[in-house]
């Protein structure tokens, strides 16, 4: 188990806001774009059981920070893409929430017993501006029983749900394992599954979500 330090907010939102701006225009969409061919819609996947029922005071980009109280379990990671349509057009204004279950697995949920450490924010909002870009400081996904690691994550626009979906850690020994992981086939499991990559700050995953609208 690691335990780490935690910066001010204030130190957060600057470094956030400096890779915000590196990746407003992404390297992945060059090619697609350049030939004029549409981009892959991100997969939609079930929302599952434990979506909050109410949600927490504190909502922001930072699920490490419950009010004034800190989280030292697990890893820290930042979850970082792009929202954007099939044309690789920054869709400016849509919502991107993420939930997970703490480092012991457990959801701040009715269903899941209220067991979840009251540290662990495990909910997070974001709107995005005209870059799309998003990005929140969290935990590398923890697994529970069944389930491999992973970070629920949904996308609104004006009040309308556009993406129900989960992200995935590549490499993990559980995925193989994980029926809702298979069923996405290789495209699918490509798009959703990515490596959490040791930098300066902390693990980084990048993951570009492209909706069709």
């Amino acid at each position: 188990m690691t335990t780490h330090s935690l910066p001010s907010r204030r130190s957060l939102l600057v470094r956030g806001a400096g890779v915000i701006a590196a990746t407003a225009a992404p390297v992945w969409l060059t090619p697609a774009l350049a030939q004029g061919t549409p981009l892959r819609p991100t997969p939609g996947q079930t929302e599952g059981p434990f979506y909050p029922v109410a949600l927490p005071a504190d909502t922001d980009f930072d699920l490490l920070r419950n009010g004034a109280a800190s989280y030292r379990k697990g890893e820290m990671a930042w979850v970082q893409g792009v929202v954007t349509d099939t044309r690789g057009v920054p869709l400016a204004g849509a919502v991107v929430e993420i939930w997970q279950c703490d480092q012991d697995g457990h959801y701040h949920h009715p269903s899941d017993g209220g067991r979840a450490d009251p540290a662990f924010q495990g909910f997070g909002r974001i709107t995005v501006g005209k870059d799309g870009a998003y990005r929140f400081r969290t935990l590398r996904p923890a697994p529970y029983s069944g389930r491999t690691p992973h970070i629920h994550v949904k996308v609104r626009l004006d009040r309308q749900e556009l993406l129900t979906t989960q992200f995935y850690v590549a490499g993990d020994p559980g995925n193989a394992r994980d029926g809702l992981w298979r069923r996405l086939g290789e495209q699918g499991q490509a798009a959703l599954t990515r490596p959490f990559v040791p930098g300066a700050d902390g693990l980084r995953a990048e993951f570009p979500i492209v909706i069709a609208v």
